[in-house]
């Protein structure tokens, strides 16, 4: 009898090998047969599954977002079981600084996808994301809940901060890739302006107690 072939499976072993190619040699480098390749499978099969490169990177992009996703739910679990609006948020844009190879080659490959879809017709017609606003809107949710809580500053606007803590995580993630920034750097620049929003009451120490951000010139 055959054997019957989990198709999912195979879509995240091929999604998982543009991964490795691209981090080691740029999106704008990787080609469907570089991919089979790197798999260890017939370039007509990844054809078959994805049909275009377009729409094997937006499926790489997506898988990258879902180990994102685990990863930051994985920081929670360490913080406790109830870890607040404040690290919760927290955990939400360091795990977007890459500080390690898979947070690098996530950083690495959302940027150069987003750049790439700018100026390639094919690429601009897939769906970047499903939700462009899905980390704004949590980000935003969290410094409302902690606002309500009497955890933040109620004075500050929510959506503005949130867009700005977001705009901040993505420039210092690629400072870092570039060497102009440390992640020790960028994750203390970070913290001070959660400081600043948040309360001492919301159980991080005042901004006195911390060592000012440091910078590692290129």
């Amino acid at each position: 009898m055959p054997k019957r072939v989990d198709h999912e499976e195979r879509r995240g072993q091929i999604a998982e090998a543009l991964v490795r190619v691209a981090g080691r040699r740029g999106l704008h480098a990787v080609g469907m047969r570089d991919v089979a390749a790197e798999a260890g499978v017939s370039l007509r099969l990844v054809q078959y599954y994805f049909g275009t490169k377009e729409k094997l990177l937006l499926y790489g992009l997506q898988h990258l977002t879902d180990r994102f996703t685990a990863r930051v739910g994985a920081r929670l679990r360490a913080v406790g079981a109830d870890p607040g609006p404040r690290a919760t948020a927290e955990a939400l844009l360091l795990t977007s600084l890459p500080t390690d190879e898979e947070s690098r080659t996530f950083h690495l490959l959302y940027t150069s996808y987003a750049i790439l879809s700018v100026t390639d017709e094919a690429l601009a017609a897939q769906p970047f994301i499903d939700n462009p606003d899905a980390a704004e809107d949590a980000l935003t949710g969290l410094l409302r809940q902690a606002q309500e809580a009497g955890l933040a500053d109620p004075g500050v606007d929510a959506r503005t901060e949130a867009i700005g803590l977001l705009a901040m995580a993505a420039a210092m993630g690629t400072s870092i890739l570039v060497g102009q920034r440390q992640p020790e750097s960028a994750t203390e620049v970070l913290r001070h302006h959660l400081d600043r929003i948040f309360t001492s009451s919301g159980g991080c120490p005042p901004r006195s107690s911390r060592t000012p951000p440091s910078h590692t010139p290129r």
